[in-house]
């Protein structure tokens, strides 16, 4: 409905509801608390860096301080000639900055304070931070910086000690589920509790993800038709709670038969089987404390994440972890229920030991073989057969630069070891192996390597340095600790 000549506003509802204030912003009170107090007593930093998770309000909040700060009202229409938004993503050069340095000598337009908002600032090269951090020490009157990122511990100390930081945190469920209902309202959405609190869960604690799913679901629905969450759950692909809770009393029954036909099911129905498991995780952390003994699924739950076959890894895990548990739990009866040949293969293969953990360990016994008392080194660990599959890394590593370039900034410190379908990733540190395991990263870790036609192979990451080539060196290394091969050029 419009008033008068007005037209409708056909704006996503995201950018519609996007606070225009520090008092609107929800969630985030620990930041625009002290942000107001700040601008009330006209104390105004040089540097200003937010850092959280993605849609929780960073970007918005920049622009709300950008705009407080000189006193000029917020519209998100608008922009202002004294308020300069840069992107680091694609502005993350040494020249950029450079130019940043020489435009921020020019004084303001119109307003008191020349404000330039840096998103994603930790793309910036290090060249660039060293080029930014010479206008940080000693910054014009009349600039300030609001330097916004998704991943502080990119970001420099130096860059760090010469701002205010400010962390934001992830939408509650709670705060969620209420800003979605009080938008519902403004818009004339029919939509039921149930479903509002699934689009919050799914949202992952983002405003701007929970915003944008609500809005599809609008357009997808009649007028008169209320938005349930079993539309929620069939428009997002998620697996139905009644199903994933059969799924979780099968494995508690070890009702196998049961685990192979609810699966069957949801594969039937389209949901994919990493989003079964993202909410079979979901599910089994709150109940740890009834259910000590699922530790052991849910550990086996994160290891299907980094599998190339999801869908295989999660079915052998259910049944293993199903068929084991009953002589540790003679309080559950349990359902003997014949399965295949091939499924007690597969099964069997899931409880072995990952050859990660298998590498790791082997190369930790044979550097602690040598002793006192023999002359002769240890012997390097085996090198295994590379020659089964070809595969390029600098190709990979030119792919993930041109799709994925947080990827390509972690695989570019790591060392790649080929063996038959395996492609083990030498991390070099725990730090850079967690975040290649992120379930985030998994899946573009595998869809690159379809994309370049070797899809087969299966991933693992190793925390350590590649085993040294040379027999030799490696002996050496093994006594004194380890060490990592390098390449030396000369006459």
């Amino acid at each position: 409905m419009t008033k008068g000549n007005q037209a409708p506003d056909t704006r996503a509802l995201y950018r519609k509801y996007r606070s225009k204030t520090l008092d609107e912003v929800v969630g985030q009170r620990h930041v625009t608390d002290i942000l107001s107090r700040s601008l009330q007593q006209g104390n105004i930093a040089h540097a200003y860096l937010l850092t959280g998770p993605r849609g929780v309000g960073k970007t918005s909040i920049a622009r709300i301080l950008a705009h407080e700060i000189n006193k000029l009202p917020y519209n998100d229409d608008e922009t202002h000639l004294d308020i300069i938004e840069i992107d680091a993503a694609s502005n993350n050069g040494v020249d950029d900055v450079r130019d940043l340095r020489e435009k921020v000598q020019i004084a303001p337009v119109a307003a008191e304070k020349k404000v330039y908002i840096i998103d994603e600032v930790h793309m910036l090269s290090k060249a660039a931070f060293n080029a930014l951090l010479k206008t940080l020490e000693e910054p014009p009157e009349h600039i300030v910086f609001i330097l916004a990122t998704t991943d502080v511990h990119k970001v420099p100390d130096t860059i760090l000690s010469r701002t205010q930081r400010f962390t934001f945190r992830s939408i509650s469920p709670a705060d969620a589920t209420q800003h979605l209902r009080s938008i519902a309202s403004s818009e004339g959405i029919l939509i039921d509790d149930e479903a509002l609190a699934l689009i919050a869960e799914h949202g992952g604690g983002s405003f701007r993800d929970s915003i944008s799913l609500l809005d599809q679901l609008r357009s997808l629905s009649s007028d008169k038709e209320t938005i349930t969450a079993a539309l929620v759950e069939q428009v997002v692909g998620l697996a139905p709670a009644g199903q994933l809770q059969s799924l979780l009393e099968a494995y508690e029954a070890h009702d196998t038969q049961k685990i192979i036909e609810v699966l069957d099911m949801l594969e039937q129905q389209g949901v994919d089987a990493r989003q079964i498991v993202s909410q079979l995780i979901s599910a089994v952390r709150p109940r740890l404390g009834t259910h000590p003994r699922w530790i052991e699924l849910l550990d086996k739950l994160v290891a299907v994440l980094r599998s190339p076959r999801p869908d295989v890894l999660l079915l052998t895990s259910l049944l293993a972890g199903s068929s084991s548990s009953g002589s540790q739990d003679k309080s559950i009866a349990t359902v003997v229920t014949p399965v295949a040949p091939e499924l007690q293969v597969l099964a069997s293969e899931a409880t072995k030991p990952r050859p990660s953990e298998k590498r790791v360990e082997k190369h930790a016994l044979e550097a602690t073989k040598h002793t006192a008392t023999t002359d002769t080194p240890p012997k390097p660990p085996k090198r295994k057969n590379t020659k089964t599959v070809s595969f390029d890394w600098d190709a990979y590593l030119v792919h993930m630069k041109e799709h994925h370039i947080a990827l390509h900034s972690i695989l570019a410190k790591c060392k790649p070891e080929l063996d038959g379908a395996t492609l083990s990733i030498y991390t070099n540190t725990t730090f850079w192996k967690k975040k290649l395991d992120d379930a985030k990263y998994q899946p573009l870790l595998h869809k690159a390597l379809d994309e370049l036609g070797v899809g087969e192979l299966t991933i693992e990451t190793i925390p350590t340095g590649a085993p040294l080539k040379d027999s030799q060196a490696a002996a050496v290394a093994a006594i004194m600790g380890g060490g990592e091969e390098v390449e030396l050029s000369g006459a």
